[in-house]
């Protein structure tokens, strides 16, 4: 299910994490070239970012 970012924290590791509309968070790491997210390494990037839909799993599963 496509839930929007509404902000980002960093986990214990300074990985970037989106927290999403339903109160889920889902990892958006930077780490070429499995993952391409050279937007999530800036603040200006995040903010663009803002309101992106992203895939849930855990709302797909009824978590």
């Amino acid at each position: 299910m496509k839930q929007a970012i509404t902000g980002f924290n960093q986990d214990i590791y300074g990985d970037w994490v989106a927290e999403l509309a339903c109160g889920h968070a889902q990892h958006v790491r930077h780490n070429p070239p499995w993952q391409s997210r050279p937007w999530v390494v800036t603040e200006a990037g995040r903010q663009k970012m803002l309101g992106l839909e992203l895939g849930c799993v855990l709302c797909d599963r009824n978590e």
